[in-house]
């Protein structure tokens, strides 16, 4: 239920969700400061639109919302989220993948291997990856 009583819609319970996921992400990553929270909220926004164009899409917006607020971070901030897995060499991104698809999550190439499902970076942030 909303604040007024009201059902909340699968569309907005995804959009929710995928807000959730990410800023837990950012906060796993110390890098949740006003300016990033608001990324998270324009991607939200934005993804609304096509969410209300493509019903069917929603239970890819997580991916799509940690995409855009990594794009966003890249061009202000810097590579984010950093791979906790390969201690040595050029410090690198992780990808989420799939990049349009349910059950998204963060991978390092370099590697291969999964990190941790979106939302879940704080439990991947001790360097092991998940068994």
């Amino acid at each position: 239920m909303d604040p007024s009583g009201n059902p909340v819609s699968p569309m907005e319970q995804s959009l929710h969700a995928a807000r959730a996921l990410v800023l837990a992400d950012l906060v796993a990553g110390q890098v949740a400061e006003a300016d990033v929270v608001s990324l998270v909220e324009e991607s939200v926004v934005q993804r609304r639109w096509w969410v209300e164009q493509w019903p069917e899409g929603r239970d890819y917006v997580a991916g799509l919302v940690a995409q855009d607020v990594q794009d966003a971070l890249l061009e202000r901030h810097g590579r984010w989220p950093l791979c906790p897995v390969c201690g040595s060499g050029d410090p690198h991104a992780l990808d989420v993948e799939p990049e349009l698809g349910p059950d998204p999550h963060w991978v390092c190439h370099k590697a291969g291997v999964k990190v941790a499902s979106v939302g879940c970076l704080g439990s991947a942030a001790g360097g092991a990856p998940p068994s």
